[in-house]
């Protein structure tokens, strides 16, 4: 386990944490062997553990990768402005693209998500 956390180790180039409140979010740029660098979203949950009577913490990570980066962007872009504004980004109420980057149509990709819980 010590060599794997030394190369989590290794990997990560930069960390920038944002603290709010009882949760911290931590952005965090790692690079794979290739050297591809790829993004980490970290959201860590401050818990306290009644039957073991201490503090630990929930984590749930997000990875993004470089192909995806400019589509997440515009996605958080387009959210944050329509926080701010209330207007609908261009094309909004367009009819709803099959999902990109897989052959199989929009129902079916639902379709699979919704037997994941039946498992």
């Amino acid at each position: 386990m010590e060599e794997n956390e030394k190369m989590n180790n290794r990997e990560e180039l930069f960390s920038r944490p944002v603290r709010a409140g009882k949760r911290t979010y931590f952005f965090d740029v790692k690079a794979t062997r290739n050297d591809e660098k790829y993004v980490t979203i970290t959201e860590s949950k401050r818990r306290f553990n009644e039957d073991q009577n201490h503090f630990s913490y929930e984590k749930h990570k997000i990875f993004l990768y470089k192909e995806d980066f400019e589509k997440f962007a515009n996605a958080l872009r387009e959210t944050l402005n329509y926080i701010e504004t209330g207007e609908y980004p261009e094309g909004y109420f367009d009819e709803p693209k099959e999902y990109e980057g897989n052959d199989e149509p929009k129902d079916d990709v639902e379709n699979w998500f919704d037997s994941l819980g039946n498992n």
